[in-house]
């Protein structure tokens, strides 16, 4: 909603969290999208993965069945209450979702139109549920597991947020890491199709944890594919911090700091490296 926008407005939060919290019509119609794509997915529930039969004669299967309760604990974006939705109930999960205070009204309706969609579907209406309250006890309660009615947590967020469910968590935690995604251009690469995959990656949407942060250039893509794929960035409006062989190609590169290359940039931020090759390239994302 408007006034969750507005509000995070006031707080003087940067242009990476208000594009994350803003939603327009088409955030909204890739929102139904999404969940009309997970709805057309095989039915993941009771299906065998795996048989086998031990020398004693046992027979063992792997069978896939849903987890029960599922709690998700996320921050202010509002299309993680759809998603997450979505992927429990297609599961044969049910949900209780905690969003975060910035985005709360929006997950709000977001949560009515869901449940109204459940109930006309024939399922139970607390099948998906949102955390009534911005208090953050209630993030503390689900930890604790709420007297047994949740039985596993997803924390979706920042490495805070997935620290603290991690640390304090009484059930089980289904986590992940930090972004910091990385995009290699090999030296066979075309040089029109990496640029369109970097400038993409890099400037679709900076926000997201899922853009791109950082550039490795192979050493021998270098001579012909870096000066355009930096002039192909600052032109799009991103600021490109590099080492000294990155700088040599283009006098706008900004040094980059040791700092710079673990960083999550979440803005129009990237840092570009030349590396010697695939394996020198795995070894600095590793």
């Amino acid at each position: 909603k408007r006034q969750d926008l507005e509000g995070a407005r006031a707080k003087g939060r940067d242009g990476a969290f208000l594009d994350r919290l803003a939603l327009d019509e088409a955030r909204i119609a890739a929102m139904a999208k999404g969940l009309r794509e997970v709805a057309a997915l095989a039915d993941p529930v009771g299906q065998v993965m795996a048989n086998w039969t031990p020398p004693n004669g046992l027979r063992i299967s792997r069978v896939r069945v849903p987890l029960g309760v599922i709690g998700i604990i996320y921050e202010s974006r509002p299309n993680v209450t759809a998603d997450a939705a979505g992927l429990c109930l297609k599961s044969g999960n049910a949900v209780i979702l905690r969003s975060g205070s910035e985005s709360f009204l929006s997950a709000l309706v977001i949560c009515n139109v869901l449940n109204e969609a459940v109930v006309a579907s024939g399922l139970p209406e607390a099948a998906i549920q949102l955390v009534p309250t911005v208090d953050r006890a209630a993030v503390g309660f689900m930890l604790g597991g709420l007297g047994g009615a949740i039985d596993v947590i997803v924390p979706r967020g920042g490495k805070d947020l997935v620290a603290r469910v991690q640390t304090e968590a009484r059930v089980p935690v289904f986590a992940h890491l930090e972004g910091v995604c990385h995009v290699y251009v090999h030296a066979a690469a075309d040089l029109a199709m990496a640029r369109s995959i970097v400038v993409n990656a890099k400037m679709r949407r900076t926000g997201v944890c899922g853009s791109a942060e950082t550039l490795l250039v192979d050493r021998e893509a270098a001579p012909a594919q870096l000066a355009p794929l930096l002039q192909a960035l600052i032109e799009a409006g991103c600021e490109v911090r590099g080492d000294p062989a990155t700088r040599a190609a283009d006098t706008r590169v900004k040094p980059a700091s040791e700092e710079d290359w673990p960083k999550e940039f979440l803005d129009a931020i990237i840092a570009v490296k030349v590396v010697d090759g695939l394996d020198a390239a795995i070894e600095h994302i590793g």
